[in-house]
């Protein structure tokens, strides 16, 4: 199933998919929902960063699964495959680029720096959508290609910030 690019197509909250699929209701947003549900994702991360890294993984791998199966629910329920309001694949693509540097990094590193650097080199992929993230968007069917090219933006964006934070040094 070809992902479809209408946005006309009204969104509403009506069940739990819904919700999760818009991040809580931030995807309903009339302004940048993909920008919303990114800072969405900064925000829900900071408080994983007191448990350990392995249990963040895992958290992350739960949450995507959830993003899949929500992704492709609530794009049903509303008629786009891709629905502008779905959010969920930007809260775990910017997860995902905030885990990478932190995982790889063996110094402490300024964590508003690594914020900040992750949303906006995580949106700036997420728009621009270079290969591999636009082949991924539109090739893999429903749910798959609304998560999947966001995790794609996600891993460009944790690797830039990587070598950034390295060029840079500890914290």
């Amino acid at each position: 199933m070809a992902i479809d690019e209408r946005t006309d197509t009204p969104a509403s909250v009506t069940n739990l998919t819904t919700l999760l699929a818009s991040g809580l209701g931030v995807g309903l947003s009339p302004v940048a929902p993909g920008t919303m549900g990114s800072l969405l994702g900064i925000v829900c991360f900071y408080p994983l960063l007191s448990i350990s890294a392995s249990l963040q993984w895992l958290i992350w791998f739960v949450a995507c699964a959830v993003a899949i199966g929500s992704a492709e629910r609530a794009g049903k329920a509303w008629g786009v495959i891709d629905h502008p309001a779905i959010v969920i694949d930007e809260v775990v693509g910017v997860w995902l680029a905030v885990l990478i540097p932190l995982s790889l990094l063996t110094f402490s590193v300024s964590l508003p720096l690594l914020g900040v650097g992750a949303f906006l080199t995580f949106r700036l992929f997420d728009i621009v959508k270079p290969w591999p993230v636009n082949v991924l968007e539109r090739r893999l069917p429903g749910g798959w290609g609304v998560v999947l090219d966001d995790l794609a933006a996600g891993a460009m964006a944790g690797i830039m910030m990587t070598l950034a934070l390295l060029v840079i040094g500890p914290a």
